[in-house]
């Protein structure tokens, strides 16, 4: 029986992790990309990138008129016990895409 009808609002991924994900899958994504995949709007997908970049989980690069991200995969989670998880183990669980699940970047 499918639950998809009953959807109450929540996630079991944040959208900081979604849009992580997005970028860990391509890291030259646009914003409006982004948005698309995750479900936001494409101004909150801008605050979450500006978030992690200021945080240091990603380092936004400027190429020509478009951003590339890299990601710090040695950056611990933030997370309220104070685990000592790095990014990149949650990316590798996760799997950045079907061609990239078995290869870190």
């Amino acid at each position: 029986m499918s639950n998809e009808g009953n959807v109450k609002g929540w996630h079991f991924v944040t959208s900081h992790t979604q849009v992580l994900l997005c970028i860990a899958r391509d890291p030259d994504m646009r914003m409006k990309d982004i948005a698309e995949t995750v479900g936001i709007t494409e101004r909150a997908a801008q605050r979450i990138v500006t978030d992690l970049v200021e945080a240091g989980y990603v380092q936004r690069e400027r190429h020509g008129r478009r951003n590339r991200y890299v990601i710090d995969e040695t950056m611990v989670m933030r997370h309220p016990e104070q685990s000592s998880h790095e990014v990149g183990e949650l990316l590798a669980l996760l799997g950045r895409g079907p061609e990239d699940a078995a290869s870190p970047t």
